[in-house]
Formats: C-alpha cells, sequence, structure tokens
C-alpha cells in the first residue's frame, strides 16, 4: 500500500518508464488498496486486467503464495498490490538472493510502504513458485 495519493501515480510512472505494464494485476479487497491501484494504473498505457483478492487481506505469505500459484500460464506478467507485512515476507521469501545486491539489502534492510520488488521467476509455471524461485531485478521506492 502506498502511503498518499501523491505516491501512488509516482509508482505507476516509475512502472511506465521502467516498461513494467503487467498483463494482470492481484488487488487486495481493502478499500486503500483498490484506490492505489486505481492511482498507479492511471499512469500506464494500458488497460490492465485486474482480480481482486481477499487472500491478499486476509491471509500471510502462505496463503499470497498459493494464490499466486493459480495464476493463468498466458500471464507473463502479474503486479500484486497488498498489505505489509505479507508483501515483503513473500518478496523475501521467493528472492533467490542473486540480482543487484544493493537492491536486495536495501529490500531486506527495509521494505517501506510503497516499495516495488521486481522478480523475475526462475521456474516455468506460476504453480512452481516457492522459495528462492525468482531473482531480484530491481526494488524501488517512487516518491
Amino acid at each position: 500500500c502506498i502511503r498518499d495519493s501523491h505516491e501512488a501515480p509516482q509508482a505507476g510512472r516509475w512502472l511506465a518508464a521502467a516498461g513494467l505494464v503487467p498483463d494482470l494485476a492481484v488487488v487486495s479487497t481493502a478499500t486503500r488498496t483498490r484506490q492505489t491501484w486505481k492511482l498507479v494504473s492511471g499512469q500506464l498505457d494500458a488497460h490492465v486486467p485486474t482480480t481482486y483478492s481477499d487472500e491478499l487481506y486476509e491471509s500471510g505469505l502462505m496463503g499470497s503464495l498459493s494464490l499466486l500459484r493459480t495464476l493463468p500460464g498466458d500471464v507473463a506478467t502479474a503486479l500484486v498490490v497488498g498489505h505489509n507485512p505479507t508483501t515483503e515476507s513473500l518478496a523475501l521469501y521467493l528472492q533467490d538472493g542473486t540480482g543487484v545486491a544493493a537492491d536486495r539489502s536495501r529490500m531486506a534492510g527495509k521494505y517501506p510502504t510503497g516499495g516495488i520488488a521486481v522478480l523475475h521467476l526462475q521456474v516455468p509455471d506460476w504453480r512452481d513458485l516457492d522459495e528462492g524461485t525468482a531473482r531480484l531485478l530491481a526494488f524501488a521506492v517512487p516518491r
């Protein structure tokens, strides 16, 4: 979740500039995350199909992981808009310890509100997602 209405559009602009327009957004059903996604997606040059999930609001790491494992195989890029500490735990759980060392260190040290972890899956399908199966490509906190 992003702290205020100014940070969300900045996050959307960062995603667009990085060429990270997702095929699917998976968003918690909480009002704040829905509002955040509306502001983020407003900065993208594409309509992004969106799924709203109670699981992102009510479950922890394993529930969120189970949800991601059900994503369709034709979804190459997914964006999760959820809540901490679950979002932080998920990113740390999935990353395999490779990638940009400075980004790994920043993410592990403090995962602030509005943090964006960009992970590249090292497995062929979402259902294979597990601990250490993704490489951290970037960690950003657009402000």
